[in-house]
């Protein structure tokens, strides 16, 4: 897989498909008790000011479809009109010049608040900063997750907070210090990457 820099905030890995595995990094300007839908009964978790990091994936079966550049760009929209996140705008143009999306994106209308990551990107308050982005029709999402959690930067807030639709792991985090956090995720994608690169030469 080739790594693929775009001007910051975004980072993608590989060029091909549209399908993959997805980090979000979110700086949250306030204090907050925030209740992620249904999850633990609907009790509010508090949310200190400070930075977070949200694994997820967007796969799909159609190869014609566009499933990771809608899904982030509804991460990057909120409900009832709101104003949607400041990288927004950069995300949609990134996803059509590579290839991610084509010109008829668009953001959607009416959003409804789904995943439990939805009820914290709502919030006028939190606002995504940096996206890497991992392009693979493998299911990733629990090893990237894992890859998450095991850094020195990050911590759980709540067990199972934002991994509603996995069988295992934590996938919303809080994050100590952003910078080390972002570079010691992405070596860890990389040599993942290499490793699931050099199995697959020699099993051909």
């Amino acid at each position: 897989m080739n790594l693929i820099f775009s001007t910051m905030p975004i980072t993608c890995f590989g060029d091909s498909p549209r399908q993959g595995t997805y980090a979000l990094f979110i700086l949250l300007s306030k204090k907050l008790n925030l209740s992620f839908g249904r999850f633990l009964g609907g009790r509010k978790i508090p949310l200190d000011p400070g930075f977070y990091l949200y694994v997820g994936s967007a796969l799909g079966n159609d190869p014609a479809s566009m499933p990771l550049a809608r899904r982030l760009v509804r991460h990057a929209s909120r409900s009832s009109g709101k104003p949607p996140h400041k990288i927004r705008s950069q995300m949609i143009r990134f996803f059509k010049n590579n290839n991610l999306a084509t010109s008829n994106l668009q953001p959607p209308t009416g959003k409804k608040l789904h995943w439990h990551i939805d009820y914290l990107l709502d919030n006028r308050y939190a606002q995504i900063i940096n996206i890497s982005i991992i392009r693979s029709p493998l299911r990733l999402e629990s090893t990237v997750s894992d890859f998450a959690e095991s850094l020195d930067e990050t911590f759980i807030i709540a067990p199972k907070l934002g991994a509603g639709d996995t069988t295992r792991g934590t996938h919303l985090l809080g994050v100590r210090n952003p910078e080390t956090c972002i570079c010691a995720f992405e070596q860890k994608v990389t040599s993942y990457l290499q490793e699931l690169k050099e199995h697959s030469s020699v099993i051909e």
